[in-house]
């Protein structure tokens, strides 16, 4: 027993000794694993497509199974009221920003109308004779006719006796040419050419009937009589067009007349006429705005030799005007800009990382260029904003409850001031409605007169009609107006409303294309 027991220690004792002859360092060995963080307690894993998801350790999102990312992966320490988003985070809500910079500021304006007969080149085509219409030779509307072109042939007792009297007189010319001379006055006071009486001299015959010719060259616009018709002297018979020269006459709505002149270029095209683009002068605009549409008549001029235009087409225009009043004013894209009412945001990138992080500014815009708009205040030449993904930046600014265009609280932008310090500036509470309007319509024009009489009520923050839905998405400060109001003044240029009608008189005036009542 005694044997077994020394036995059994010393072969404890050579284990030992092997176990610390073969396993033993002189630096102590600690395994690390790449997929464990290095300090657990200090990092936190959230989810690329649901951001508000928070975990203090690594996993999958319990919303869609993705794996989880580090939120902060270090870098520099950023402002607590700005969003930080993850590169990835970042790729996958398709944010891209855009630095910000001076432009050409050129705005274009979409004009819309009709072309029209030049009212110089209109003329009326009158009897000089009394008598009665034997025969027309012209006689319907739309005919063409050149200048000499016999007309109609009138039967005329006043005339014959005229006829007379030049016969008798020429006899006696030599003797009393006063007395002859005054007989051929008389017949060209009644427009008889020189031919015409040389060859009732010659013929020494009274004429029964006389023709009557076209003192110009154009279209007949109108017939004003029929065969057997009395006519006096100066009655009119037709009304005559000449449409080798022609205006083209577009509506520009009262917010658009401050970028407009006279000698401004504009390109239009012709509904009728598609692929074919035209282009003319502005010369002349209507000092006086119709009281009922609202807009100002816009006249170009053009050439119509080969006769393709015609009265009463459809015209589309567009007028580039340049702004020169905001050359020293920056340019951002539209869809940079988050509408919150009296408010515009804009995402401005920090300078101090080049991670995604983000924080939100309110700016001051100016006019609208198209899809892009005018800065006057609140950003500064070369900073960085988000011009894409504007919405996810806000998404995610929400779900972490920083500043963004929904809060209620109030938002403290901070902005350079002219001397390149940052300031803050408190903006005010919203007080504003977003409504869909049932608003009837038909066309392009429809949408313009529609969106511009909603704008013209006070207190109007935006308005977009859907011309396939009918319906007007209008956004408005409940504390200036109301929809009631925006309805009425809608109305009143020619479109039912779910609680307004337009009267019938306002309603009659609009354009063909425009008529949208059965």
């Amino acid at each position: 027993m005694k044997r077994q027991t020394i036995l059994l220690i010393t072969t404890l004792v050579i284990g030992i000794f092997l176990g610390w002859v073969f396993f033993h360092s002189p630096h102590k060995i600690v395994e690390k694993h790449d997929d464990a963080p290095e300090s657990v307690k200090e990092t936190i894993w959230t989810c690329a497509m649901h951001p508000q998801i928070r975990m203090s350790k690594y996993g999958k999102c319990p919303i869609c199974a993705m794996d989880l990312i580090q939120l902060n992966q270090g870098g520099a320490t950023i402002d607590p009221e700005a969003i930080r988003m993850t590169n990835e985070a970042a790729q996958l809500a398709n944010v891209l920003t855009s630095v910000v910079s001076k432009q050409n500021l050129v705005m274009e304006i979409r004009l819309y109308g009709k072309v029209q007969a030049d009212e110089r080149l209109l003329q009326s085509q009158v009897s000089y004779l009394p008598g009665r219409i034997e025969k027309l030779l012209v006689n319907f509307t739309g005919e063409a006719v050149r200048k000499g072109q016999t007309l109609a042939v009138i039967y005329s007792p006043d005339l014959i006796t005229a006829q007379q009297e030049l016969l008798e007189t020429v006899t006696t010319k030599q003797s009393q040419p006063a007395i002859y001379e005054a007989s051929k006055e008389k017949l060209r006071q009644w427009k008889l050419t020189e031919d015409q009486i040389a060859s009732i001299e010659k013929s020494e015959k009274v004429k029964t009937n006389f023709e009557i010719l076209a003192n110009t060259t154009g279209i007949i616009s109108a017939r004003r009589v029929n065969n057997g018709d009395y006519v006096t002297s100066g009655s009119v018979l037709f009304d005559v067009a000449d449409l080798s020269h022609i205006w083209v006459m577009f509506d520009a709505y009262e917010s658009d007349l401050p970028y407009l002149s006279e000698g401004q270029k504009v390109t239009f095209s012709i509904q009728a006429l598609p692929g074919v683009n035209y282009s003319g002068i502005i010369t002349f605009i209507d000092p006086v705005l119709d009281p009922v549409t609202r807009v100002a008549k816009i006249r170009v001029e053009i050439n119509n030799q080969a006769g393709k235009l015609k009265p009463e087409m459809f015209a589309t225009g567009i007028v580039e005007a340049t702004l020169n009043e905001y050359k020293d004013k920056l340019v951002i894209p539209r869809t940079a800009v988050l509408w919150t009412g009296k408010r515009s945001l804009v995402y401005v990138k920090q300078t101090e990382t080049n991670e995604p992080i983000f924080k939100i500014r309110e700016i001051e815009l100016g006019p609208l260029l198209g899809n892009s708009y005018v800065v006057m205040d609140g950003l500064s030449d070369g900073e960085e904003i988000v011009t894409q993904g504007t919405f996810s930046v806000d998404a995610s600014a929400q779900l972490e409850g920083k500043p963004s265009m929904m809060n209620q609280d109030e938002i403290v932008s901070i902005k350079p001031n002219q001397n390149g310090v940052e300031t803050a500036e408190t903006a005010d509470q919203d007080h504003f409605s977003l409504q869909k309007i049932k608003v009837s319509g038909k066309c392009e024009m429809c949408k313009e007169r529609i969106e511009t009489a909603a704008k013209s009520v006070a207190g109007t923050i935006s308005a977009e009609w859907n011309i396939n839905k009918k319906t007007l998405l209008v956004k408005f400060d409940k504390i200036k107006t109301n929809s009631d109001a925006i309805q009425k003044a809608i109305a009143k240029t020619g479109h039912d409303t779910e609680k307004f009608k337009a009267s019938d008189e306002v309603y009659n005036q609009l354009p063909e294309c425009c008529l949208y009542r059965k």
